[in-house]
């Protein structure tokens, strides 16, 4: 009987923990959702973000980049060869090709003007690279961090606006036009003279022409084909000159061959109180200003010949308001005159050491000579000494030439320190484009010492 009822008990037990465990199991479970909540109250809105196509037109709207575009259509910058012919030539890249000009201001490519001694052979190190030695110029080769934010800021960064050593004098001098953000040293970089590179000789190895013994030893001889070649020095040929960039050294008044003389060695106002952009980027007048960077309506026509002129940067009230310059004003054309005339007379003291025929070419066709009609003889800064591939016409015979042509011509005369400095001025001051407008004070001094050199010198 006992037995029985503990075998209920247990029975019993075992139904009774069966009945919880449904139980609790039963009360776990989630039960049909109830109805929805009112909805709450809405947000602010946030601001709009801006899309990409309006990012887009801040800059490149018809008033801005395309207005800029059609102008710089209109830029030699543009239109010029240059940039496909100099394509792959190191040392002629940093100012003909856009990716040329970038590797040399780029601060992280330690571009050097100093010039270098390897093996006993001096070079100059201004040069870019291989794989950065081409490329048109564009946009990017001035402003260079466009597409960078996307934003407008991009166009007010510039690939340069530090101070420029001048290549020509191996760094020894420095071009820092201050005004305007030094936007005036991004023109420079370019815009400068190249320097004339001695024989390779084991006497010179190649350095850079010394220009502080031109102008201390006038009266030494340069060079003088009675005795034979003096190989220290550059050899005259045609092509011995300071290259093209003459602007940048006139318009700040360094770099010439400053001889002792009568006027001293000073600058005009435009020197610290304009920048190029002031006069070659003003509103348009024709086909002149914006990014034409030109001053005169004339792609490549004589200056003296129905040229028509952009005054808008010069007539402002910080400048000339008060008395508005154009073509036919006082001032802009006896200015002028004045340089011409110093020219002239510089180009007959260089030419008398001929003996009777001219030591420098003439080119009246404005398309071969970008300075036709600045002298009266149309004088292009180059020598008349022959060469088969650049001056097949010329009359002197090429120092260094070979061949029954050259052989043929008369040998080029003697030259002294003092007629080499004077034809570096002569070049200088003609290629400066604008008969001293840049810088008349500079430009008239050295002009006139040249002279004075050369007059003490018995021509």
């Amino acid at each position: 009987m006992k037995r029985k009822i503990y075998s209920i008990l247990l029975t019993g037990g075992l139904l009774l923990s069966t009945v919880v465990m449904l139980s609790l199991t039963s009360c776990n479970k989630t039960g049909p959702a109830g109805a929805a909540g009112r909805d709450g109250a809405n947000g602010a809105n946030g601001a709009d973000g801006i899309s990409p196509t309006e990012a887009c037109k801040a800059c490149h709207s018809p008033a801005l980049v395309d207005k800029v575009a059609v102008e710089f259509g209109m830029s030699k910058h543009n239109w010029g060869t240059a940039a496909f012919e100099e394509s792959g030539n190191n040392s002629c890249a940093p100012c003909h090709t856009q990716e040329g000009f970038r590797y040399v201001c780029d601060p992280a490519n330690n571009v050097s003007t100093v010039w270098t001694n390897t093996g006993g052979v001096w070079t100059n190190p201004y040069a870019a690279v291989n794989d950065h030695d081409m490329g048109e110029l564009g946009c990017g080769t001035c402003h260079s961090s466009l597409h960078t934010t996307y934003g407008i800021s991009d166009l007010t960064v510039f690939t340069n606006t530090a101070p420029v050593p001048m290549t020509m004098w191996g760094g020894a001098k420095t071009i820092d036009l201050q005004q305007d953000g030094g936007k005036s040293n991004l023109c420079v970089k370019c815009h400068q003279p190249r320097p004339l590179q001695c024989n390779v000789s084991p006497t010179s190895g190649g350095r850079m022409l010394n220009y502080d013994s031109i102008r201390q030893f006038p009266t030494l001889i340069f060079y003088d084909s009675t005795t034979g070649v003096v190989n220290k020095y550059v050899k005259p040929s045609y092509r011995m000159h300071t290259h093209y960039g003459a602007v940048g050294a006139i318009y700040a008044g360094k770099g010439g061959i400053e001889f002792t003389g009568t006027l001293a060695y000073g600058n005009s106002t435009h020197t610290t109180v304009a920048s190029c952009q002031d006069c070659h980027m003003a509103p348009m007048t024709g086909r002149a200003g914006g990014h034409s960077f030109q001053v005169r309506n004339a792609v490549e026509a004589a200056l003296g010949s129905g040229t028509t002129w952009n005054f808008n940067g010069c007539n402002t009230a910080a400048c000339h308001g008060d008395d508005p310059l154009s073509a036919t004003h006082a001032k802009f054309v006896n200015k002028r005159a004045a340089i011409k005339t110093l020219l002239d007379n510089l180009a007959t003291k260089i030419n008398a050491c001929g003996g009777g025929h001219d030591i420098m070419t003439r080119q009246t066709d404005p398309t071969l000579n970008l300075w036709a009609g600045i002298t009266t003889n149309s004088y292009d800064g180059y020598l008349d000494i022959y060469s088969s591939s650049s001056n097949a016409t010329g009359y002197w015979r090429d120092p260094y030439g070979s061949g029954s042509t050259n052989a043929a011509k008369p040998k080029f005369p003697k030259l002294t320190f003092g007629q080499m400095g004077a034809i570096m001025n002569f070049q200088l001051c003609l290629r400066e484009y604008s008969l001293g407008v840049h810088n008349f004070s500079y430009s008239e001094a050295l002009l006139t010492n040249s002279i004075a050199v050369l007059t003490a010198q018995g021509f």
